[in-house]
């Protein structure tokens, strides 16, 4: 007969469960990477990075002159947080092509340490009590919405650039409020935790006094009350031998990020480096021989524009105070031609290098519908029928640019389809939405 286990007695039983740790036991978190002083350099390089985030997040969206008509605007009753300091510029020619590039890329480089911050600081999660006063309470309410602002616009980001919509809603939208819920956590952590950070990187903190090493409540297990100054809050009362020291995890964190750049980076740039960038859908795609190889968002065919649309019947129509005006393509070659060398650079992060542009310049246009000095901003619509940004609105100075053209050839030869034949919108520093292509209707000064 099998050996009969004796049944335990339920003092016993009780005894065991007390003595199981939980999350919110400090001694469940045994990790001897985790410390003050790790915390605060992943915070740092943290503070940096997503200050630059929001500041290019913010570029990004007066580069859509979100004020100028509402469908260059997907954010209905933004109220005061729709707030930007000037009209966008369209110089230098490549301005969105850098800030939206660093948006990105940034991004992309900071998932790492991202995680790793939260990692470090996971243990504070489960503390008890949730709030100790004011302050702690304002502290662990920012931490919150530091978080879950943080993978929000982390993960609704990175689904962007992969072209995945996966998110109910238009991610334009989505992002915008995202952006400010995770802007006030921010915002109010930093404030608390900054001093303590510094102070952390300056002077260090010991893990304890006497030689007792000390968890979350800062004090010696078994006693009870808020940490005392000078403690690391975040050391493990109880570590594990150490695998990796403190540093080896730093530079594993590094690697990490130095490995997204390398093979994220790529898109904006031509040559080896865009082969290499395999983790965005603008990396190393090969968009084949030819005057018109280089990188598309959305072709012809996704749109479902076909050679009817933009066959011999095809006509611009110009409208103004000059009345309705309509062009054949041949008519518009006929007009004086000018060139220009312009990037195309997407929201996605992705951008080309210079192209050289030919057409007719949007200021010559304007004048043929009645503008013939100061040219008004212009009321751009696409031969495309659904989908975001078949229309779109462009300011005046963007109109009046020499640079801005109606592109009918680019690089010696006509559009291809899927870059906006018969003629496409290309304007300097402007997103590539902005860029229209398949262009049907030009309404300039009424916006």
């Amino acid at each position: 007969m099998p050996e009969r286990r004796p049944t335990r007695s339920l003092p016993e039983t009780l005894r065991t469960l007390r003595a199981l740790r939980t999350p919110a036991d400090p001694g469940f978190w045994r990790s001897p990477v985790r410390g003050a002083r790790f915390t605060a350099v992943l915070g740092v390089v943290l503070l940096v990075g997503l200050t630059l985030l929001f500041v290019t997040g913010l570029l990004s969206y007066a580069a859509y002159n979100p004020d100028l008509n509402p469908v260059n605007d997907k954010t209905p009753g933004k109220g005061w947080l729709g707030f930007y300091l000037f009209s966008w510029p369209t110089g230098p020619h490549w301005l969105y092509r850098l800030t939206q590039g660093l948006h990105v890329t940034v991004g992309i480089v900071l998932v790492p340490v991202l995680l790793a911050k939260l990692w470090s600081v996971i243990p504070r999660l489960f503390a008890l009590p949730p709030a100790r006063s004011v302050g702690h309470a304002l502290e662990r309410l920012s931490l919150l919405l530091l978080i879950g602002g943080a993978l929000f616009q982390f993960v609704t980001g990175l689904l962007n650039i992969q072209l995945d919509y996966l998110f109910p809603g238009s991610f334009y939208t989505l992002h915008f409020y995202g952006a400010w819920v995770f802007l006030a956590g921010f915002v109010t952590h930093t404030v608390l935790k900054t001093p303590q950070a510094v102070r952390v990187l300056r002077q260090g903190i010991p893990r304890g006094e006497g030689g007792t090493r000390r968890g979350e409540s800062g004090t010696p297990r078994g006693e009870s009350g808020p940490p005392r100054r000078g403690t690391d809050t975040l050391a493990a009362p109880d570590p594990l031998p150490a695998t990796l020291s403190r540093r080896g995890a730093l530079a594993m964190v590094g690697a990490g990020s130095l490995l997204l750049l390398s093979t994220s980076a790529g898109r904006s740039f031509d040559g080896p480096l865009r082969r290499i960038a395999l983790l965005t859908p603008r990396g190393g795609t090969d968009p084949g021989p030819g005057p018109n190889a280089f990188q598309v968002n959305k072709t012809a065919a996704a749109v479902r524009i076909t050679p009817a649309d933009t066959g011999e019947n095809w006509r611009l129509t110009v409208r103004g105070p000059a009345g309705e005006l309509r062009f054949s393509r041949a008519e518009l070659l006929a007009m004086e031609q000018h060139s220009a060398e312009l990037p195309i650079a997407c929201v996605e992060g992705w951008s080309t290098s210079d192209q050289r542009w030919r057409g007719v310049r949007l200021a010559d246009l304007a004048a043929l519908a009645g503008y013939p000095d100061r040219p008004p901003g212009v009321f751009v619509e696409s031969l495309q029928r659904g989908g975001s940004f078949r229309k779109a609105a462009l300011r005046d100075n963007q109109v009046r640019d020499g640079r801005s053209l109606l592109a009918l050839e680019v690089n010696g030869a006509p559009l291809s389809p899927d870059h906006g034949y018969p003629a496409r919108i290309i304007v300097p520093a402007a997103p590539g939405v902005l860029n229209t292509k398949w262009v049907e209707t030009l309404t300039f000064g009424e916006l």
